[in-house]
């Protein structure tokens, strides 16, 4: 006989597979780019610990993930066939490259070399099924109608890998120059989908009714681009000598000040975006997956300008940068608390739930 005691526990454990947002890799993106950032002011001890959250929470999404592919692959598909969900599986990727940053820095070489062969592959296979499933695949039209902030994520998830791969280049021996090629490459890729992702999404907000409800967290990823685009710069400014840095030196770092002045430009938009949505409309500020899509930009914002300010002798930049660090902080420790207490209320109370007993 099956025990009913348990079946509230199943249903619990199965519903949240389930609905797995693709996107909850912003978790991880999040985390670890706040780890680097306590890194960077010399909290080592809490840094550390902040890594290890990271990559606890990314071996458990991989997980879920993966059995969300085997269990409920129907869900799983109608995310790569939707236009306003299907780009947040770029968030593996960013993610992975992410971690993988900031292994590198402690000297995990080996294993960071593989989450950058991880990534890569990912990147590659998803930059052309997801265009294809959630955009150019489609009957209806015009597609345009649904981009929203998540189309920014596959400009992060380039510009993560031109992070890594130039974060990896002073380490290696041999492959030195493959890796310039990579990370200048996946920078040059990046910078031309953030021009389409902004045309795409400048597009919906002009011709089509913009509503509150519709300003969702993910607007930020706009902010957050810029910033892993100066970050990338920034590091591939740094690196030594190679034919490919040596051509692209001058152009990247110039670049890398104009995306760090436009995102700085871009902060003041989103704050009174979401004024507009939760104050002045009043729509409730409750915890979701794409809350992560917040935190990630602002601690992104802290890192880049710390590393722009040092490759590009900006003091004003790097100081910047390092303050705004703490702000990324508070916004993570909140969200954190949020997605607990979410998982308690979501997850773990059904699970201690047991069927009352039929009155005699």
């Amino acid at each position: 006989m099956r025990d009913n005691s348990t079946e509230p526990a199943r249903r619990a454990v199965k519903a949240a597979v389930a609905t797995l947002d693709p996107g909850y890799f912003a978790l991880v993106m999040g985390t670890g780019i706040v780890s680097t950032g306590m890194r960077n002011h010399g909290l080592i001890a809490f840094s550390d610990a902040l890594l290890w959250l990271t990559a606890f929470s990314y071996l458990v999404l991989v997980a879920l993930t993966i059995g969300r592919a085997v269990l409920f692959p129907r869900e799983l598909r109608s995310d790569f066939d939707d236009p306003a969900r299907g780009f947040r599986f770029f968030t593996f990727v960013a993610g992975t490259s992410v971690l993988g940053n900031r292994l590198a820095l402690d000297g995990h070489r080996h294993t960071a070399l593989a989450l950058l062969a991880v990534a890569w592959v990912a990147w590659i296979l998803l930059g052309y099924i997801v265009p294809w499933t959630a955009v150019l695949g489609r009957e209806d039209r015009p597609v345009v109608a649904s981009a929203n902030g998540t189309w920014f994520i596959w400009v992060v998830a380039s510009q993560s890998l031109a992070v890594l791969a130039a974060a990896l280049e002073p380490t290696v021996v041999t492959g030195r120059r493959e890796l310039a090629l990579l990370a200048v490459f996946s920078w040059s890729v990046g910078v031309f989908l953030y021009a389409a992702a902004g045309i795409f999404v400048a597009a919906r907000m002009m011709l089509y009714p913009l509503r509150p409800i519709d300003l969702t967290p993910p607007y930020w990823v706009a902010m957050g681009a810029t910033a892993i685009t100066v970050l990338a710069g920034a590091r591939i400014v740094q690196m030594a000598d190679a034919p490919m840095v040596n051509v692209t030196r001058g152009l990247i770092a110039g670049a890398s000040v104009a995306f760090w002045a436009f995102g700085t430009w871009l902060i003041p938009v989103l704050v009174a975006a979401g004024w507009w949505r939760h104050v002045t409309h009043r729509i409730p500020l409750r915890y979701q997956a794409t809350l992560w899509s917040i935190v990630f930009p602002l601690g992104m914002y802290g890192v880049a300008g710390h590393y722009l300010g040092s490759a590009d002798r900006l003091p004003i930049v790097r100081v910047i940068g390092e303050n705004e660090t703490w702000f990324a902080l508070a916004v993570w420790a909140l969200t954190f608390a949020a997605m607990a207490v979410h998982l308690v209320r979501t997850v773990v109370l059904p699970t201690w739930a047991r069927p009352v007993a039929p009155a005699r």
